[in-house]
C-alpha cells in the first residue's frame, strides 16, 4: 500500500462509541477515588496492561516527548512511577519538575489525562518496590545506561551477563541512579467516548492552597 493509499485508508478509519454516559455526579469527588475506580474496572474488563501510561515531559529547551511507563503507585498524593533518574524522562523531569500522564483503557473508550507537578519518591519506598522486582529486572537497572547510545544488542546483553556475575549470590541493592517519582495532580480529566463524537469529559481543577477541587463538564 502507497503512502497516498495508507493516508486515505487513515482518514476513513472511524470506529462509533456505542457506550453509556458519564456525567459528573457519576464520579467521586475525588479524582484520584474515581481514577482508582476506573482502574479497578479496566482491571476487570481484562484491558491490556491497564497500569499502563504515556508519561509527557518538556526538556530544559522546551521539547515535548512521551513515552509508555507503568504505574506503579497510587495514594492520596498521587501517581507513581519508577526510572532511572539519568534517563532522558528523568533529566527532563530535574529540569521542570512538570509532567502529564494519559491512561487509555480502548476496549472501555476511555482515557483519562493527568498534569501536575513531579518529584523523586524518597529512598526508602523506593528501596521497598526495588527489592519487589524481580532478579532481571534487578540487574537490567545495573545494567543498562538508560537512553544513552549503545553499539549493539550484543554489547547490551555482554554487559547484563559482567553485572548478573557481578552480584551472583548476593541481594541485589537499588542503584543510586534509579527510583520512584511522583506525580502530584494539578488537573485530571476523564473522557468517556459517545455516539457522534459528543463524548463526554469531566474536569477537575485543583484549587491550590485550599486544596480543594473544582469539577466541570467540557465541550467534546
Amino acid at each position: 500500500m502507497s503512502v497516498k493509499a495508507q493516508s486515505e485508508a487513515l482518514a476513513k478509519l472511524r470506529l462509533e462509541y456505542e457506550t453509556s454516559g458519564l456525567e459528573p455526579t457519576d464520579l467521586d469527588e475525588n479524582p484520584i477515588l474515581a481514577f482508582d475506580t476506573w482502574l479497578r474496572q479496566a482491571t476487570e474488563a481484562n484491558c491490556i496492561e491497564p497500569n499502563a501510561m504515556v508519561l509527557s515531559t518538556v526538556d530544559a529547551e522546551g521539547w515535548p516527548t512521551a513515552r509508555n511507563v507503568l504505574l506503579k503507585g497510587l495514594d492520596d498524593h498521587g501517581f507513581a512511577f519508577y526510572t532511572n533518574y539519568n534517563s532522558e524522562k528523568g533529566r527532563a523531569l530535574a529540569a521542570t519538575k512538570k509532567a502529564a500522564l494519559t491512561f487509555s483503557w480502548l476496549q472501555l473508550h476511555r482515557q483519562v489525562r493527568v498534569s501536575g507537578t513531579c518529584e523523586p519518591i524518597g529512598d526508602e519506598q523506593s528501596d521497598t518496590y526495588f527489592a519487589m522486582r524481580p532478579r532481571g529486572s534487578q540487574i537490567g537497572a545495573w545494567a543498562s545506561d538508560q537512553s544513552q547510545p549503545v553499539s549493539s544488542r550484543a554489547e547490551l546483553e555482554e554487559t547484563f551477563a559482567e553485572t548478573d556475575t557481578a552480584w551472583a549470590g548476593r541481594e541485589i541493592s537499588r542503584p543510586p541512579h534509579w527510583g520512584g517519582y511522583l506525580v502530584r495532580p494539578l488537573r485530571v480529566e476523564f473522557w468517556q467516548g459517545r455516539p457522534n463524537r459528543m463524548h463526554d469529559r469531566v474536569a477537575y481543577t485543583l484549587t491550590r492552597g485550599a486544596e480543594t477541587w473544582t469539577r466541570s463538564r467540557l465541550n467534546p
